[in-house]
């Protein structure tokens, strides 16, 4: 009689928890998060993030070669490789990807491409091994997804914050006569002191200085890619770490430079021997 008493009550007992798991799951939705922007423990600032990382924890955020070195080389370069196989292989799913630009964003049921053989990208691609071979290395910048968040241009030329780097103004001025590719979430890079700034060398933005603003708001749409940014950095000095620090510039992404909790901004380091 006690285990039909134990059979029974687990019996229920499983039941019971079926009907209540059904009822939660009903209320969720497979495409967007029940708790979005404020609400949400992502909240409404995005994180921003660096490819390629290096191949031990230990080493931080170094990323440290040898242009000399093939072997060294070929980690990076396999590195970023797979960082972009989801730009260069065919979707999984059946999305809809069309070529997006300022005065065509994504058509409903659509995606933008990201095409990242093409020619915009300069010396960084897989072809050109993103030029590490040659001293001169690109680093990718992504912006982390949040749902159904809209970003705040900086899009008046006459009203630019104090603080943002006068080549940044200057290209945001060059391109004003076309007041759409003011829609962008700006992106700039610079060393973190003094002697960072006099190692880091010039740098080059490809396919240009930020992320579009026709990719958001992401709304999870099916083949969705982020865009991302290269920072080509041409001729860094040799044997010496160098500090970088690469920050967004929208109204309603907010920056923080403290080390611990760094906001709006990623920081690494660049070595080549």
């Amino acid at each position: 009689q006690l285990l039909v008493f134990y059979t029974t009550f687990y019996i229920g007992l499983s039941i019971l928890f079926a009907i209540c798991m059904k009822g939660l799951l009903s209320t969720l939705s497979p495409k967007q998060p029940r708790w979005l922007l404020d609400d949400s423990l992502i909240g409404t600032n995005p994180g921003l993030g660096f490819r390629p990382m290096p191949p031990n924890v230990e080493e931080g955020s170094l990323i440290w070669f040898v242009p000399s070195n093939e072997t060294n080389v070929k980690y990076w370069v396999d590195s970023i490789d797979d960082f972009l196989k989801v730009y260069t292989e065919p979707p999984k799913t059946k999305a809809v990807r069309q070529i997006c630009d300022y005065d065509t964003p994504p058509a409903d049921g659509k995606v933008c491409n990201v095409d990242v053989n093409s020619d915009v990208w300069g010396k960084c691609t897989s072809k050109k091994n993103y030029g590490y071979s040659t001293s001169s290395p690109c680093v990718f910048l992504k912006l982390n997804r949040i749902y159904g968040w809209v970003p705040e241009y900086y899009n008046d030329t006459q009203n630019l914050p104090a603080e943002m780097p006068v080549d940044l103004k200057n290209y945001i001025r060059s391109i004003s006569v076309d007041k759409n590719k003011l829609n962008t979430i700006w992106v700039s890079c610079h060393g973190e002191g003094p002697l960072d700034n006099e190692s880091i060398g010039p740098i080059e933005y490809y396919p240009q200085p930020g992320f579009p603003g026709y990719f958001y708001p992401f709304k999870n749409d099916i083949g969705y890619l982020s865009p991302i940014v290269a920072i080509h950095f041409k001729r860094p000095l040799l044997h010496r770490i160098i500090n970088i620090e690469c920050r967004i510039w929208a109204k309603n992404a907010y920056y923080r430079k403290n080390p611990q909790d760094r906001e709006g901004a990623v920081h690494f380091e660049l070595q080549l021997d």
